[in-house]
């Protein structure tokens, strides 16, 4: 995919979740917040933190509790590890599923930005293998399709927040940015 198709599919994206935080009637958005929504902000789209990369899977796959937003605790499979390099420095950020079984991976995060920039109890990737698996194997982290978790719009959901070893030191300056 050319650079230019990748931002217009990324753009195209944007556009279609505003739609559904506008107008549909599951949107995370509270129905008295939703006729004055004009959009998420984001970041623009940036090239240089899109990955093609292998992952790491871990031989021993921990079973991990993760603490959620409303101080309760979700299990998850420590599945693996991407490496990649962001603003000159060495991330590694670990990737989860709900069940071994599960075929769609979830990278939560936190980064310099959160609590600043974007949502303070940090974001996440789902990388579906349909979408963002390559030819030979790789997977495509693209930070840009970053997203801020339900409960930053909205306090009656409950979110897994990303472990303290995904907290990254970096920033992530693409995706979603904090809500309002």
């Amino acid at each position: 995919m050319s650079t230019e198709d990748w931002r217009t599919a990324i753009e195209r994206q944007r556009e279609q979740k505003d739609r559904y935080f506008r107008e549909d009637p599951h949107s995370p958005i509270p129905p008295d917040e939703r006729e004055a929504f004009d959009g998420l902000s984001y970041y623009p789209p940036d090239p240089d933190l899109r990955f093609e990369v292998p992952l790491d899977e871990h031989d021993e796959k921990e079973r991990v509790t993760v603490a959620t937003s409303t101080e309760g605790e979700q299990e998850y499979v420590r599945w693996g590890e991407f490496h990649v390099t962001v603003e000159g420095e060495d991330v590694t950020i670990q990737a989860y599923k709900a069940e071994p079984d599960d075929d769609r991976l979830w990278v939560p995060f936190r980064d310099a930005t959160s609590g600043e920039e974007t949502y303070g109890a940090g974001r996440y990737l789902d990388l579906e293998p349909d979408h963002h698996r390559t030819a030979d194997g790789d997977w495509l982290l693209d930070f840009n399709e970053a997203y801020n978790p339900t409960c930053a719009y909205s306090d009656r959901y409950e979110c897994p927040l990303p472990p303290g070893e995904n907290w990254l030191s970096v920033p992530i300056e693409a995706g979603e940015r904090a809500f309002h």
